[in-house]
């Protein structure tokens, strides 16, 4: 079996539900990267944009019916201190600059006079307030990722470009993330790090998978029991209701259309609000595209492909190093791989705080490091400390894949992930399909077989309380504007091909990034920057064919 990831489910079987949770968070880490610090200073030459403020706004372009009170709704924007719901938010919202507000929104949009929720949403103003062209929305991807972290990070990142003059830059928690309320609440602290600790999906057995199955119905039950409205906010999770959420927002924020910057799972968010809201749409910048006629085992085998490319590439920038941890020989570095990680199986390692390093955290901390360059000389270090008997650093980056923060917490980035993955898309049932999934899955990815015996278990979407409400597809964009994909060449989780594919699905231009990274856009690249920034301000494409490098 592959059983890589953390305890973020998608749909189907436990292999693809710890493969698929890579997707999560990576996108918005990789925002992150060089952006909260600048966030986090202590600058109070902008404290007044920090004050609390009301807005009213009048509703913005077409509103469905009934939901009048909504779109034309007040927001009070104020600190953002007491949205932080985990270490990175806490370090993120620090700067007097950003501002934050409550959205409010039906929980069953079928109900809209019914019981309401409340999506958290994170701004940084314009700079140039007379030239201001309106809001730019951005989404990290997930499913689960804090939008509101991410567009902290980004603050510091466009301040004094055209993308911050022009733009209020506005980052949302997707219903059920991070500072939106209620959370969806899986897992406690302990449960998720005892999950982390077990390596129980290697056991393929009649045995092993009965117990796997047993654990997973008990996760979707949790999940039920202890989230606020139980199986009527499970049911509402799914992107069908976020993109009525991100109308809602729109209107809301005073701009008649849309636009948007989607990253990895925040395309499909794209794509479905274009499908469904498609006179609204003004200009989106979809980077790191998920396949949106994709079903699951075909995405699953896609990115199981893309991240065997990049162990590849790692493996051959590594055979350069003097101190590289599988040797000289990339052809000999899925084996030497396997002999460091596989004994994890049956003996982890203690990393020093009560935790033991399992194979799956260790998988999950080269998965992490895997998802762009910068990380590739602390995985080394971390692949030479465990041939030495140590695995803090695995860990380290397995943290940080999980966000789990330094003082135990998590952030609900994998609970949050699980439920929208369970409404989002068919669970998958079949034995046969499962193990064929599986078969190709290692066949891409060597380097991740477990050398274990391959078992069909069911995931906890097999068991989830509701039905899906989405399905993979061609999205229906007729009258839509021609929007902006980016996909990068050597992408680990969205791989190159996908990008190709939905830039033609939706009419739009395909913008190639050659390098080994998963999104690209605002992190530092001009020729990319550029070239979506003339789209966002004047709506010009770059030429067919266009391709950037580092």
């Amino acid at each position: 079996m592959v059983p890589i990831g953390s305890d973020g489910t998608i749909v189907g079987v436990r292999l693809l539900e710890r493969y698929r949770s890579h997707s999560a968070c990576v996108a918005v880490i990789g925002l992150l990267a060089a952006g909260v610090a600048g966030c986090s200073s202590g600058d109070t030459s902008q404290q007044a944009a920090a004050e609390a403020v009301t807005e009213t706004r009048g509703p913005a372009g077409v509103v469905p019916a009934g939901l009048e009170r909504y779109y034309s709704q007040p927001l009070e924007w104020g600190n953002c201190a007491s949205y932080a719901t985990s270490e990175d938010a806490e370090s993120a919202f620090g700067s007097s600059a950003l501002q934050c507000a409550r959205l409010s929104v039906p929980l069953d949009y079928a109900e809209p006079a019914g019981e309401t929720i409340t999506v958290g949403l994170l701004r940084s103003r314009a700079g140039d307030a007379d030239g201001r062209i309106g809001s730019l929305v951005v989404n990290p991807g997930g499913p689960g990722a804090s939008g509101m972290v991410a567009a902290a990070g980004l603050a510091s990142r466009v301040s004094g470009t055209e993308i911050g003059q022009k733009f209020d830059l506005v980052g949302f928690d997707p219903r059920g993330v991070g500072a939106s309320e209620p959370q969806v609440e899986c897992l406690t602290d302990a449960e998720r790090d005892a999950d982390r600790a077990s390596d129980s999906e290697t056991d393929g057995s009649p045995a092993g998978v009965r117990a796997q199955e047993a654990e997973e119905k008990e996760f979707a039950e949790r999940c039920t029991e202890r989230t606020e409205h139980g199986a009527r906010m499970l049911a509402g999770i799914g992107t069908r209701d976020v993109v009525k959420d991100l109308d809602v927002l729109r209107s809301v924020l005073g701009d008649e259309k849309l636009t948007y910057a989607g990253y990895s799972y925040g395309t499909r968010i794209g794509s479905t609000y274009a499908e469904a809201f498609p006179q609204n749409v003004r200009a989106f910048v979809l980077d790191g595209a998920l396949d949106p006629e994709q079903d699951l085992v075909e995405s699953l085998v896609a990115q199981g492909e893309g991240f065997g490319i990049a162990f590849r590439e790692f493996s051959a920038w590594c055979a350069q190093q003097q101190d590289c941890a599988l040797g000289a020989d990339p052809a000999g570095a899925t084996k030497a791989f396997q002999d460091l990680v596989q004994p994890l199986i049956d003996d982890p390692v203690d990393v020093g705080d009560g935790r033991p390093l399992s194979y799956e955290d260790a998988t999950t901390g080269v998965i992490q490091a895997l998802y762009s360059q910068q990380f590739w000389g602390q995985l080394n270090s971390g692949l030479n400390e465990l041939r030495a008997g140590r695995g803090t650093t695995l860990m380290a980056l397995a943290d940080m894949y999980n966000q789990r923060g330094s003082d135990g917490e998590y952030a609900s980035t994998q609970d949050a992930f699980t439920a929208i993955r369970c409404v989002d898309d068919p669970r998958v049932t079949d034995e046969a399909e499962i193990l064929e999934a599986q078969r190709r899955y290692e066949e891409v990815a060597p380097f991740l077989d477990d050398g274990r015996p391959d078992g069909a278990a069911l995931d906890a979407c097999a068991f989830w309380p509701v039905p899906n409400t989405s399905e993979p597809h061609l999205p229906n964009v007729d009258g839509v504007p021609p929007v902006l994909v980016i996909s990068t060449t050597n992408d680990p989780a969205t791989p190159y091909e996908a990008g190709v594919n939905l830039a033609k699905a939706m009419g739009g231009a395909l913008l190639t990034y050659e390098g080994t990274q998963h999104t690209v856009f605002l992190q530092g690249v001009s020729c990319v920057d550029d070239a979506a920034t003339d789209y966002l301000l004047e709506g010009t494409l770059p030429p067919e064919g266009k391709r950037c490098s580092s």
